[in-house]
């Protein structure tokens, strides 16, 4: 029976879901959402707090301040209270009201961005605003996930050995693109050690990751509208870019089969289909990971009408998940 005193002491590292039956492909989503964080973020957020207090950044008095779009929010929060420091979460209009809703819950204080940067869009106006913060008192401590080297090393420690651990013969890892804590974490673990597996980042259409125009993307989690610093494009072997719709697609098609993931794991599911359609065979060990579930996404992606309202008629009439038709119920 585990019994812990501090939320960051629990955290499942050993879920999977077999999606075989679901999407037709043998693939394996690792589920990050099963913690009191409520999302993958917990890693990141848990290093680069050890990591300012290590280096006497964050100490009594100090209050946290972090741009984020929800999930590591959220962590954060979670941190913050459980070691009696203050936090400042910098979000956007595209934040789930839910997610703010949770962060207030823990005792943070939520500031909401509601004009883009011209350049830099949404992300860019958030890190202009944290950036002042700091500029103006020096009891903030920013964090900056975008550049904080503890971001992925938090997965080069956990993430990409567990999943070594489970799948020693992995031939191919799809991971979502963000802040690219999570992708370079992995990424950097499995050339280290000249595994032979394929990294395949999943970015949204829209995200200017790996270059493109920036275009409207409303579902927060993935996808960037400034390049990431953090990114070594080297390390990635392949790059699959997901339509919103089509996350959204994926997301529904998964909870009707009673797994209710969030939209940054739809993306990820969408962009993994894609890809095994196209490069896929029977005999390959495919892994994606899934950042977090869907509970943050009920007034969104989940919502009746919503869907429609944001892509369109377009929207309507397929059962397809990316652009490959679900595989049949398993009888």
């Amino acid at each position: 029976m585990p019994v812990i005193s501090v939320p960051t002491d629990f955290n499942e590292e050993e879920l999977y879901v077999d999606l075989r039956t679901v999407v037709g492909h043998g693939l394996f989503l690792k589920c990050e959402g099963f913690n009191f964080a409520g999302s993958i973020k917990l890693k990141a957020a848990t290093e680069m707090v050890r990591a300012a207090e290590r280096d006497g950044r964050l100490g009594p008095g100090s209050t946290l301040v972090e741009s984020s779009s929800g999930n590591l929010g959220v962590a954060l929060s979670m941190i913050a209270a459980s070691r009696g420091y203050r936090f400042l979460c910098v979000t956007d209009a595209r934040c789930n009201p839910a997610t703010k809703g949770l962060m207030e819950a823990l005792g943070s204080r939520v500031d909401v961005i509601t004009e883009p940067d011209p350049i830099g869009g949404f992300l860019g106006a958030r890190i202009a605003y944290v950036r002042a913060l700091c500029a103006a008192d020096a009891r903030y401590v920013w964090l900056d996930q975008y550049t904080n080297q503890a971001n992925w090393r938090a997965h080069y420690r956990t993430t990409a050995p567990a999943i070594a651990r489970q799948f020693p013969r992995l031939d191919v890892l799809f991971v979502g693109v963000g802040t690219s804590g999570t992708l370079m974490g992995c990424a950097q673990w499995f050339w280290e050690r000249r595994r032979r597996v394929r990294i395949v980042a999943v970015d949204s259409v829209g995200s200017v990751a790996f270059g493109g125009p920036p275009g409207r993307r409303l579902i927060p989690g993935l996808g960037t509208s400034v390049p990431p610093p953090l990114l070594d494009a080297s390390c990635v072997d392949d790059v699959v870019r997901v339509e919103e719709a089509d996350t959204v697609r994926a997301c529904h098609r998964l909870a009707r089969r009673g797994f209710l993931f969030g939209g940054s794991t739809g993306t990820v599911v969408s962009g993994a289909v894609d890809w095994l359609n196209r490069d896929g065979s029977p005999d390959l060990t495919a892994v994606a990971i899934a950042p977090d579930l869907g509970e943050r996404y009920l007034d969104t992606i989940y919502r009746p009408g919503w869907p429609l309202a944001q892509y369109g008629e377009s929207f309507l009439g397929t059962d397809e998940l990316g652009t490959g038709e679900l595989a049949a119920p398993a009888v």
